[in-house]
Formats: C-alpha cells, sequence, structure tokens
C-alpha cells in the first residue's frame, strides 16, 4: 500500500480508501447501495486497516446517519488508535425538513459537522467536504463556515465533492484572498467507463495541487468483470435496481473488451485492471473501495500489486477514449502549430 500527500498538504493518505456507503442500509435508496450491519461492517474495517489502508470515507446522508454511526463504533469495538486512521465525511445533503436542512449555509455545516462528531464518536473529522455544489449559498459563506470548523478544531482538512473546475477554482482563489483554509481535495467520479473529468477538472487539480479522490470507480459495477455486451442487464449486481452511475455502455463495453486480455496476462481480474489504471493516473491521490463482503475487499486491495505496461495503458487509453470537444481540439490545434 502506497501512501500520497492529499493534495498540498502534510497529510498522508492510502491509495485506496474504504468507502461505507453500503454500511447500514435503512430504507428506500440506501437499501440498494448495501444493507451492512455492525459485525460485517466491523470485519471490513479491519481487513482494510490490515491491508494498510489508513483513509476511511463516510457521509451523513448515508443510510440516514447509519453509516457514520456503524463506522464510528467499528473504531471503537477495533480499539483503533486515532491517529492510525484519516476519517473524512461529508455535509450538504438533506438531514431535516424545511429549507434549512440541507445545502452548504453556515448554519447547516456548523449544526451537520457536530452532528457527524457524535455519531462518529470522534473529537475531530479530518476531512470535512461540501458533498455538493449550493447554487443558492454564497460561496464565500460555505468557505469561511468551514474555515470556522478548522480553527474551533473540530476539522482538520477541507475538501469539495461533485463541484466543477470552475467552483473549485473560484473557491481557492476566494480563500486565498479572505485567508480562509483552502480546498485540499475533490471527491469526483472518475473511471475507464467516464473520463469526462480529463477535460477540465483534471488539468485545474494538477496546476493548483488540489488532491483527487474517485467515487465509483467500478462505474457502479459495470467495470466488475460481470458483464459485457451478452449480458448487460445486470444480473444480481447493483446495476439491476440501481443502474448509475450514467455511462456510454457502448463504449463502456469496448472498454471491457480491452481490459480482458490484459487481466488474463496479468492474472488479475478486470476489476483489479479497472482499479489498477486509476492507480496509475498522476491526478488521482486514493480511490475510494466499497464492498459488500470482506472476498470483494479483498480483491479491491489486490489492484494495488497490478502493474500495467505502457502497452496496457495505451490499449486501455485508445478504448476508453474520449470523444473530441471544443475547445480541446482547437487548444490541441494551436498547441501543436505555435512552439518556440
Amino acid at each position: 500500500m502506497r501512501y500520497r500527500p492529499l493534495g498540498q498538504s502534510g497529510l498522508y493518505v492510502s491509495e485506496l480508501c474504504l468507502g461505507t456507503m453500503t454500511f447500514g442500509g435503512g430504507e428506500g435508496f440506501w437499501r440498494q447501495i448495501g444493507t451492512l450491519q455492525q459485525q460485517e461492517a466491523d470485519e471490513l474495517v479491519r481487513t482494510a486497516l490490515d491491508a494498510g489502508i489508513n483513509f476511511i470515507d463516510t457521509a451523513n446522508v448515508y443510510a440516514e446517519g447509519l453509516s457514520e454511526e456503524i463506522t464510528g463504533r467499528a473504531l471503537r469495538n477495533l480499539g483503533i488508535a486515532r491517529d492510525q486512521v484519516v476519517v473524512a465525511t461529508k455535509g450538504f445533503g438533506r438531514m431535516a425538513p424545511g429549507p434549512n436542512g440541507v445545502g452548504a449555509s453556515r448554519g447547516h455545516l456548523l449544526d451537520q459537522a457536530k452532528a457527524s462528531l457524535r455519531r462518529l464518536q470522534l473529537d475531530h473529522i479530518d476531512l470535512y467536504q461540501i458533498h455538493g455544489f449550493d447554487a443558492f449559498t454564497p460561496m464565500e459563506e460555505t468557505l469561511e463556515a468551514l474555515d470556522t470548523l478548522v480553527r474551533q478544531g473540530l476539522v482538520r482538512y477541507v475538501g469539495v465533492s461533485n463541484w466543477a473546475a470552475w467552483h473549485v477554482a473560484k473557491g481557492l482563489g476566494i480563500a486565498a484572498r479572505r485567508g480562509f483554509t483552502p480546498i485540499r481535495s475533490l471527491q469526483a467520479y472518475y473511471t475507464l467507463a467516464g473520463r469526462d473529468l480529463e477535460r477540465e477538472i483534471a488539468p485545474m487539480l494538477a496546476s493548483e495541487s488540489v488532491g483527487l479522490m474517485v467515487w465509483s470507480p467500478l462505474a457502479g459495477g459495470l467495470l466488475s468483470g460481470k458483464y459485457d455486451r451478452s449480458n448487460s442487464a445486470g444480473g444480481d449486481g447493483r446495476r439491476a435496481t440501481f443502474d448509475f452511475p450514467p455511462v456510454d455502455r457502448d463504449r463502456a463495453f469496448a472498454v471491457i473488451d480491452a481490459m480482458r486480455p490484459i487481466a488474463e496476462a496479468r492474472g488479475c481480474t478486470v476489476a483489479q485492471v479497472a482499479l489498477a489504471w486509476l492507480l496509475h493516473q498522476p491526478v488521482v491521490t486514493s480511490v475510494i473501495v466499497g464492498a459488500k463482503r470482506t472476498a470483494q475487499l479483498a480483491e479491491n486491495i489486490g489492484a494495488t500489486e497490478v502493474v500495467l505496461s505502457p502497452e496496457d495503458l495505451q490499449a486501455l487509453d485508445t478504448a476508453s477514449a474520449l470523444p473530441r470537444e471544443y475547445p480541446g481540439w482547437m487548444l490541441e490545434r494551436q498547441g501543436a502549430t505555435s512552439k518556440r
């Protein structure tokens, strides 16, 4: 297991991060993701920590708070020293009725960070992330609230999730101008089946030294190895009941076709090839892996041992290449003709 700094910070996190969206279940939507209870969660957390993972990601909305409760209890049950694990959680989603029960306002974030701490049974959150972009709250207010949490000692580092490149760039500028705690990470969707992030977000992250945490690296299970053109409906996988995130299936199946011979040659699984590709991308800090079974988590962890050759990477890049879009093709054209 390798460790990387979280953006432009001194905090080192493992290249894989344990995601806890499968913890808790509850009712409705969250039951489709996972219904792991305490004993099962304890086993997953232990498996992750034994493999060298020091990074755990959760959110207040996961199973309506149950995920945080189970995560915090697992750390206590296993007797994990606080300084041996980096705990990340998120706030933004609806946690109460009414107009102020959702969003990135100062009141909502201050209340929700404290509520997350109670559920996690911790005295501080290592990385507190805004779970989405709030178009109705001034960004200055959101960033000031995050800065307040850091100054109060409740939060160590701050990040965002599902923000556009210009959102992050604007946030960095406001934080620098106002002396607020800077954004250290972005949690975003990135996978061989969906490389849209490479158009604007990835170059911005590299330019501004912001870390990248990848969610849904297997495209909601589509790159797990269970699916191909003859079996696209989902079987008993998560895609059968929750077809998300959206993908171009023709391109996704072309990627799977390219991954299978690589997996056979490397003696690994298709899922491990998909994860290993992400771990070979310089912009990636940590890849979030969730699981319902310890065997599934162990397989994901095995991706850290898969080394892809330049030829492998070229084959995967070709199969998963994004359609050309403006201004990318113009920048490429002008860059090729304006060498000095």
